[in-house]
């Protein structure tokens, strides 16, 4: 887990690559705000950060990317999960959550009365504790709030692909900060 530390130092670095390596384009100014925005974040919630290095719950193999563009549908019927290249054993209720955030995180509001009713269908055939969940949905927001491999692309590697993401992500991420009890909630109602 990143240390609000680590986090900051990251942020200062790529507000330095900003400098460096942009063009000043609006993406670029974008992109200085929300580190700025993000230094003020870890600063004010890095006392909310996931207790203790063990995610809560129950382990087993996971795709680790289950989401729409990995999923492949001919006339209705799914026939296909794409990009296996996560698979590995983790926490069920991160997949969980990773894969809520991935469908119901949209426009950059959760629809948590879709996570809830995900959360309770995923529950009917795999058992997870409500506190599993709780913490699952914990711990991806605080990998959220440190993490920004859009910006490392675009930066360090010049892969501007990735940029749509950043901009829905940071807008997601400033949602569940504000709401950060009520969305737990919604996982560990579900």
């Amino acid at each position: 887990m990143t240390t609000p530390e680590r986090a900051l130092e990251k942020v200062e670095r790529l507000s330095g690559a900003v400098g460096i390596k942009g063009v000043g384009t609006a993406f670029d100014r974008s992109a200085l705000a929300a580190l700025e925005q993000r230094r003020v974040l870890i600063g004010k919630h890095a006392g909310r950060r996931p207790q203790g290095e063990v995610p809560a719950g129950r382990y087993g193999w996971t795709h680790g990317d289950v989401q729409y563009r990995n999923l492949l549908w001919v006339g209705g019927d799914l026939v296909a999960i794409l990009d296996w290249d996560r698979v590995a054993v983790r926490p069920y209720a991160e997949e969980v959550v990773r894969t809520a955030q991935v469908q119901f995180g949209v426009d950059g509001v959760f629809d948590l009365g879709r996570v809830s009713a995900f959360v309770r269908g995923y529950r009917s055939v795999v058992p997870l504790e409500a506190s599993a969940l709780a913490d699952g949905a914990r711990r991806l927001w605080w990998k959220r709030m440190t993490d920004f491999w859009q910006l490392e692309f675009h930066y360090d590697r010049g892969d501007f692909s990735f940029d749509d993401l950043f901009t829905a992500d940071e807008t997601l991420l400033h949602w569940w900060t504000e709401r950060l009890d009520q969305v737990e909630d919604a996982f560990a109602a579900g």
